[in-house]
């Protein structure tokens, strides 16, 4: 499966809501509890090292995936479930197709376009360092192009996505 397949992938949890943090619950201590860390699923590189050529080559993310989704599978199946899942270290070592990479962890918006590759720094729901306002970020992808807009919370809440946005959304 090449990278750009790989973009339907993980669209089966939208519309999800998690509710394992209700803030009244998580004031006192409640007992013991576990969760599941994992690390670097960094797509690309399997197939990079395997050919000897970190530098380069990545192109190829099947066999990562593969393996991604059989760790969430084997999460799911444990009992009692874990309180959550975090994922660190690097996600991806070779970007084909990618068009953007969106982020976060600089508390305003920002960004800026290298090679034909847009960086999407996105500004934070908590604390704000900038004159942003605390907020999120909607991101349309369609087989054309890549829109986004920041939002900030009131504003999503009361207004909603906006519909230029919600347009480019709809199957022609």
């Amino acid at each position: 499966m090449s990278a750009a397949e790989a973009g339907g992938v993980f669209h089966r949890a939208r519309g999800r809501t998690l509710d394992a943090f209700p803030a009244e619950k998580e004031r006192e201590w409640k007992g013991p509890f576990y969760f599941i860390q994992g690390a670097d699923p960094q797509f690309g590189l399997m197939k990079a090292w395997s050919t000897g050529d970190c530098d380069n080559g990545g192109d190829e993310w099947g066999q990562e995936i593969r393996l991604t989704e059989q760790a969430i599978q084997a999460i799911n199946k444990l009992k009692p479930k874990p309180r959550f899942f975090v994922l660190c270290g690097d996600l991806i070592h070779a970007m084909p197709g990618i068009k953007a990479v969106f982020s976060g962890h600089y508390h305003r918006n920002a960004g800026g376009t290298y090679q034909n590759l847009d960086m999407v720094v996105s500004s934070a729901i908590g604390c704000q360092l900038g004159k942003d306002t605390h907020g999120l970020r909607v991101v349309v992808v369609t087989a054309e192009k890549i829109v986004h807009r920041y939002y900030s919370l009131d504003e999503l809440s009361e207004k909603g996505i906006e519909d230029d946005l919600m347009d480019l959304m709809k199957e022609k």
